[in-house]
């Protein structure tokens, strides 16, 4: 469903508490949510288990009666929460990776992923997608996947519109540069 106004319409009926509503926006979102945890984390079960953990509780927050002001980056940020709530309680045992972003660029054109994609099979992409940083995997995820706007990643990622465009600029390097060197070998 990419229909704004009957999004809006949804996502209304599912902040009144309507439980339909919220199963209509469950098949719409699953999906999403779900490929968005697992490239972030790679493993099936795990990305199914953090799915469900979204959506309850995401449900939990809306019968809570508590203030959203745009559920599509909401779900996100949960998701995203989950993911980090997840790798924290790993990081035990494990080291996790930092975020960085810094300096401004220009997001380029959705061109170049499509064309990396029809000249390489998606196995490979999926293995160069592996390599990259998380950060880099999340707003690819995000900006190319799922297809959100930059002020909408801006919004899941707690970042300003313009940290996020670099941000994509250099996964998209990223990305060029690990399929590249894949090529060549």
């Amino acid at each position: 469903m990419k229909n704004p106004l009957v999004e809006q319409i949804l996502f209304l009926r599912v902040k009144n508490k309507d439980h339909q509503a919220y199963g209509q926006f469950y098949d719409l979102y699953v999906e999403r949510i779900y490929r968005f945890i697992y490239f972030k984390i790679n493993s099936e079960d795990d990305a199914k288990d953090l799915t469900s953990e979204v959506f309850l509780k995401t449900w939990q927050y809306i019968k809570e009666d508590r203030s959203i002001k745009n559920l599509n980056a909401f779900i996100y940020m949960v998701a995203r929460n989950c993911v980090i709530d997840f790798y924290r309680s790993r990081s035990r045992k494990e080291e996790n990776e930092d975020f960085i972003s810094d300096a401004q660029a220009d997001v380029p054109s959705n061109d170049l992923l499509t064309k990396q994609i029809k000249e390489f099979e998606v196995a490979e992409v999926l293995k160069a997608l592996a390599e990259l940083k998380s950060e880099y995997r999340e707003v690819i995820v995000l900006h190319y996947l799922d297809e959100l706007s930059t002020r909408e990643i801006a919004q899941i990622l707690q970042k300003s519109p313009g940290a996020v465009r670099i941000l994509v600029y250099r996964a998209l390097n990223a990305l060029k540069t690990s399929i590249n060197s894949k090529t060549t070998k």
